[in-house]
């Protein structure tokens, strides 16, 4: 992205410095956009996709996992869950940290 010269240079430092914070804001808001965070338990037969929110994306219970009896895949469910939320709590804390860095030169 090119940055408008204002023909002062201070203006224009502060002119760079905000296209490169829009840029990473830009950069980081994609980066949570795409962040997924998967689980999985009994053996893979149970597997839970979460987005940033904690909302569920997608649950997928594998046809034996039927077998388990509703407590058993209950818990299997959950503990997927769980995980998939510990993945992409852990995807969005490392986008972010970008946010949190001192930007290079000072």
């Amino acid at each position: 992205m090119t940055t408008p010269r204002s023909g002062d240079p201070e203006i224009d430092r502060m002119l760079a410095q905000l296209a490169e914070q829009t840029e990473l804001l830009e950069e980081v808001g994609r980066g949570l956009e795409a962040a997924r965070g998967h689980g999985e338990a009994a053996d893979g037969l149970v597997r839970v996709e979460v987005l940033p929110s904690g909302g569920l994306a997608a649950v997928r219970i594998a046809p034996r996992a039927m077998r388990l009896g509703s407590e058993e895949l209950a818990e299997a469910i959950m503990e997927a869950a769980r995980q998939a939320e510990e993945d992409v709590t852990g995807q969005t804390l490392a986008v972010t940290q970008r946010l949190l860095a001192e930007p290079e030169g000072r």
